[in-house]
Formats: C-alpha cells, sequence, structure tokens
C-alpha cells in the first residue's frame, strides 16, 4: 500500500469536503465578527468611566433602599396604626429609595449597552449556562451505568460554534490553472466566498454568498445563495454593484440567470470564447443531416453547434459593420445546396458574387419581377397541392431571403398591389415551400423608412440578432426575448457575426462565416419561373404587348436589346454592358421580348433568340 498516495487523497479529500462546508459557515463567521467588532469598538475608556460611574450609584442606591426597607419594617413593629407619622414617614423613604434604585438600574443597562461585555465572554457565559448544569445532571442521572448523553450534548453544542467559527474563517483554496489570465485570476479571487462575504455589505448585497467559482469553456461560472428577501431578479438589478465588486472590466458580459434551485442564482462571466479554437469558415459539411435543420453558428459559452430550422421563415437583424451579410451566407448556402435560391438584394453588393451562382434581383423591375414570379410560384404549388390532395408541399423548397429589408420596402412602397404578395408570401409561403428570410440594418416597424413591414414581422418566427442600434431595435429583432440585449454587444472586430437566438437563453453565439471565394464554388443553379417540381408545366402569365413602332431613322430600346441577344450576349449583364442601357430597362424589355416570343430563357438562366428555342 502507498501510504504517501493514501495520505495525500485524504487530504485532498478533507480539504475539499471543507472547502463546500465553509460557504454554508460563512454568513455565521461573518455576523459573529461583525458582532465581535461592534463591541470592541464600544469598549472605550470613556464608557468604561459612565459604567463604573453608574454601578457605583446603583450599589449605593441599593443599600439606601435596604435601609429604607429596614426602617420600615421597624416602623410596622412599632405602630399598629397604619397612618402613624412614624410609619408614614418610613413609607414615603422606602418609595424613594425604590425610585431611585429602579433610576440607576436603568442607567446602569444604558452603560452597559454602551460598554457590553467582549463577545467571546458572552460565549462563554451561554455555554456555561448549559455546561454546568449538563455535566451535573449526567453525574446525578448515573447509577449502575455511566450517563453521558447530557454533558456530551452540552459539548456537541460548544464543538459545533467553534467548528462553525473556524469553518467559516477559512480561507478557500482556489485551486489556479496556469492557463489563467490575470485578469481571470483576480476575479476568481474575488469571487471566494470569504472575500465576496467580507466586502458584499459595502457594495448592498450582504445576504449573498458566492460558492467557490469554475473556469468552464466560455468563462468563469459560480453560483450564488441568496438569503432573506434576495430573487434573481433584484440580483439582476444590482449587476453594476457586483462587477464593482469584483473590479471586472466595464466591457466584460456578466450574466446572471436562476440556479436549478430556488434561492439560488448563476453568475457567468465571459472572459474566454468556447469557440474560439474552432474555424468559423463554413463548408458544405456543416451542413446537418436532418433536412428540416440548418447550422446557424457556435454557442460561445459551451461550444455547442446550434440548429434552427430550415423551413422556418427567419429574420437576421444586424447593424452595419457587425458581419450581417456574411453571417446570412451559409444559411444562403445551404438553401442553394437543398433546393432554389431566389436572392433579393436591395443593396447589389451580395448579388455580384451571387449572380453567377443563384437567381438574383437588384435593380427596382428585377425586384419587382422577382416578386411577382416567387408569388406566382406559390400560386402554382397551391393549385398542385389541391389537385394531389397534399397539405404540405414535398418538393425542393424555394428560399427567397430579402437583404437589405428597407431598401426592399422603399422600392415598392408605392405599389400596394406588390406588397400585399411579399406579404403573402411572408404569411402563406411556408406550407407551399416558399419561404422568406428577411435581412436589415434597421430592425424597425414604425417610421418613414422601415427595415421590415409590420404585417411581415410577426410571421418571421426564427430571429437571431446581432449588435443593433438600441432598445427599440432590440424589441423588434428578438421580440419577447429582447432582454438579451443584442444592443449592449461590444463593438469590435473581434464581435462581428456574435449575436442572440430568440428563445435559445441569453448565450452569444458566434455564426459561421462565407467568403466570396466559397460562394463562387457552389455549383451553379439559376431558378427560374418555367422549372416544374411536379412533372407538370407551370401555366404562365399571358401578356399583351403592345409593339410599337420606332420613330424613322430610330432604333428602340427592345430592337436593341434583342440585336444584342443574337449577337451573343446571354445574360441582362451582358445585355446591359453591349447596350448601355441601364439594368431596368434591359429587364423590362427582355421580359417583354420573352413574352412574345421573340426571345427564349433556358432552365439555368441564359437568352436565346426564339429562333433556337429548340
Amino acid at each position: 500500500m502507498d501510504w504517501k498516495q493514501a495520505w495525500s487523497t485524504t487530504t485532498n479529500t478533507t480539504n475539499s469536503a471543507l472547502d463546500s462546508l465553509a460557504p454554508v459557515c460563512a454568513p455565521f463567521a461573518a455576523r459573529w465578527d461583525l458582532e465581535a467588532e461592534r463591541r470592541n469598538k464600544l469598549r472605550t475608556p470613556e464608557h468604561l468611566k459612565v459604567l463604573m460611574a453608574a454601578q457605583k450609584e446603583h450599589n449605593a442606591a441599593r443599600s439606601t433602599h435596604a435601609t429604607a426597607k429596614s426602617q420600615q419594617l421597624s416602623a410596622r413593629a412599632a405602630s399598629n396604626n397604619p397612618f402613624a407619622a412614624g410609619r408614614r414617614a418610613a413609607r414615603v423613604a422606602s418609595k424613594a429609595a425604590s425610585r431611585h434604585e429602579r433610576d440607576t438600574r436603568a442607567k446602569l443597562k444604558a452603560a452597559r449597552v454602551d460598554y457590553p461585555s467582549t463577545l467571546k465572554a458572552r460565549a462563554i457565559q451561554a455555554h456555561s449556562v448549559h455546561a454546568v448544569p449538563s455535566a451535573l445532571a449526567s453525574a446525578l442521572m448515573s447509577t449502575s451505568h455511566l450517563t453521558l448523553w447530557p454533558a456530551a450534548t452540552s459539548a456537541v453544542l460548544i464543538g459545533a460554534n467553534a467548528a462553525a467559527l473556524a469553518l467559516g474563517r477559512r480561507r478557500l483554496r482556489v485551486p489556479v490553472d496556469e492557463s489563467l489570465s490575470l485578469e481571470e485570476r483576480q476575479l476568481m479571487e474575488r469571487l471566494d466566498p470569504s472575500y465576496w462575504v467580507e466586502h458584499a455589505p459595502d457594495r448592498g448585497l450582504s445576504g449573498t454568498v458566492t460558492t467557490p467559482p469554475a473556469i468552464e469553456p466560455g468563462g468563469i461560472r459560480c453560483e450564488i445563495r441568496l438569503d432573506g428577501t434576495w430573487t434573481v431578479k433584484t440580483l439582476v438589478e444590482k449587476v453594476d454593484s457586483v462587477r464593482a465588486l469584483l473590479g471586472a472590466r466595464t466591457a466584460l458580459r456578466i450574466r446572471i440567470t436562476s440556479a436549478s434551485r430556488g434561492g439560488w442564482a448563476v453568475l457567468s462571466m465571459a472572459t474566454r470564447s468556447a469557440a474560439a479554437g474552432v474555424s468559423s469558415l463554413w463548408t458544405p459539411d456543416r451542413i446537418p443531416s436532418d433536412p428540416l435543420a440548418m447550422s446557424l453558428g457556435l454557442d460561445t459559452e459551451t461550444g455547442d453547434e446550434v440548429l434552427i430550422p430550415f423551413d422556418e421563415r427567419l429574420l437576421v437583424s444586424g447593424a452595419s459593420g457587425t458581419g450581417k451579410s456574411w453571417s446570412f451566407r451559409p444559411l444562403m448556402a445551404t438553401a442553394h445546396l437543398r433546393g432554389e435560391l431566389l436572392l433579393i438584394d436591395g443593396k447589389g453588393e451580395e448579388a455580384n458574387i451571387w449572380e453567377s451562382v443563384c437567381r438574383v434581383a437588384v435593380e427596382a423591375a428585377e425586384i419587382a419581377a422577382a416578386i411577382d414570379e416567387a408569388h406566382a410560384e406559390m400560386t402554382r404549388r397551391k393549385v398542385d397541392m389541391k389537385k394531389r390532395g397534399i397539405s404540405v408541399w414535398d418538393g425542393p423548397q424555394l428560399t427567397v431571403p430579402i437583404d437589405e429589408g428597407q431598401v426592399v420596402l422603399a422600392a415598392i412602397a408605392r405599389d400596394k398591389e406588390r406588397l400585399q404578395r411579399l406579404i403573402e408570401l411572408s404569411s402563406l409561403g411556408r406550407s407551399r415551400g416558399v419561404v422568406l428570410w428577411w435581412a436589415t440594418q434597421y430592425p424597425l416597424t414604425d417610421g418613414s423608412a422601415p427595415g421590415v413591414h409590420k404585417l411581415i414581422a410577426p410571421n418571421l418566427l426564427t430571429r437571431f440578432s446581432l449588435r443593433v442600434a438600441g432598445t427599440t431595435q432590440a424589441q423588434v429583432a428578438l421580440d419577447d426575448c429582447a432582454h438579451y440585449a443584442p444592443h449592449q454587444i461590444p463593438d469590435g472586430r473581434e464581435y462581428r457575426g456574435h449575436g442572440y437566438l430568440k428563445g435559445y437563453g441569453p448565450r452569444m453565439l458566434r455564426t459561421w462565416t462565407l467568403d466570396d471565394a466559397g460562394v463562387r464554388a457552389l455549383p451553379k443553379s439559376i431558378w427560374t419561373p418555367a422549372q416544374s417540381t411536379s412533372g407538370q408545366a407551370p401555366r404562365t402569365s399571358l401578356h399583351l404587348v403592345k409593339d410599337t413602332p420606332a420613330p424613322s431613322g430610330a432604333t428602340s430600346n427592345r430592337d436593341k436589346v434583342l440585336a444584342a441577344v443574337r449577337s451573343g450576349a446571354r445574360t441582362a449583364r451582358d445585355v446591359a454592358d453591349a447596350t448601355g442601357l441601364n439594368k431596368g430597362t434591359v429587364s423590362r424589355e427582355i421580359k417583354a421580348l420573352t413574352a412574345s416570343g421573340a426571345l427564349h430563357r433556358t432552365a439555368d438562366g441564359m437568352l436565346l433568340p426564339g429562333r433556337n428555342a429548340a
């Protein structure tokens, strides 16, 4: 047997047990020390002089009272007449002496309060009150057998008092990991129960006791016992006092939540990130095997991967520079690889990267056409589902991301019919496999330039928010989870792509990111309304096109577009470059020429002259 190892194990086990008991006894020891200190401060020479004078005066009053009582008894014995002069005089003197004794006793009591006994002396007196009688009781109760339980009970009480003081004053050994930073060492020392109990009253936190802190992947975590009238809510309101007590920097995220049992709270400080050692770059391998889920990012406290519904309508909010577009890309890539993607980009920068991969709409005319075509597809699927007798679309999902929402709403603000189609996409499209995702820098539903329409926002149930401008934006961004406070996320490059997910809890997430090269590496798949997932050709809308003859000696825009396609232009951008027309005009003319049969759009979105339609 290895005695050295056994001794080390026993010592560690004993110390761990004592460390776990110390926080329980710390409030008792703290109250003891406070009372002892109060008594010692009152034991001044001035108070001692007052006490001695009061004792002397009280002793004199007692002696006078005793003499008066004796004289009253002698007067009673000398005369049977209660109204005799001698008896009346003795009675009056006795009453006056009694009154004087009471007054001096009150003064003596006040003087003893001002100059109290030491707490140690009081404890000895209190324990003597039961220790001596208990010892006598044990001796008297012993006959043929020795009876020890009265004395043993008294000894246990005395030992319990001494042990509670020793444990409460015990300086806990906080294990220090070599990997801890200087900041973490300081915080863990101040979270030590002995330090906390000693300094908490100075910050208005008397009645709270911490447990030994622990380092977790997401930072420091410890539990706080709430005594008296303390609740988790009142402790949350005192978070500034907690920060001051710990000396934590202002930018450090401190979170106080309910523990698994009543009367306890959990204090978490994000001194490190569990996602720090994992690359944030998204790859197709991140797509979950569950077809109804997609990966949003990592929990910075636990390191767990966070999944969100794939077929649910989504709202992503984030101020400029928070990484909103880069965080949105992995979700769009997932939708592109799993089904069909129609990107409506109000700003245009994202479309520059995605236009070679999926269908995009940037200009006002393109945005209007994309909304109309997505709505028409939703209606077509409704008819197809009715014919087949199904309630939920069973084909590929058409995902319609909108970025930036404020610009798109401004573009169609005066077109009530098209705005209504967009609202219907958000409310009716999910069961038909047409899912709307919305991204905006301005999560507001009111004002002259809202970032999301007030009739669309309630339909966007999955909500993720990076840093936003203020509490009003936070309310729209996370709805009833606005208390996660996304507006308080620090402003810095290291926090780009960090945010909160509604309903997940106030734990910060770090999203995946996808760079330009990763987007361009995705396979090309251009969605067009002509695609049919049910095996039936969709019904196309009929458009009456009135050909306006061009003025003599002039070439119309439509002729220019047709000539450019016949010369080899295959995309709207190629046509715009060849003709010098703006994108809106090119889009409008292509749509008219396609409806008339002069042009044909292939499955991958390429333009061909009508005679090459076969």
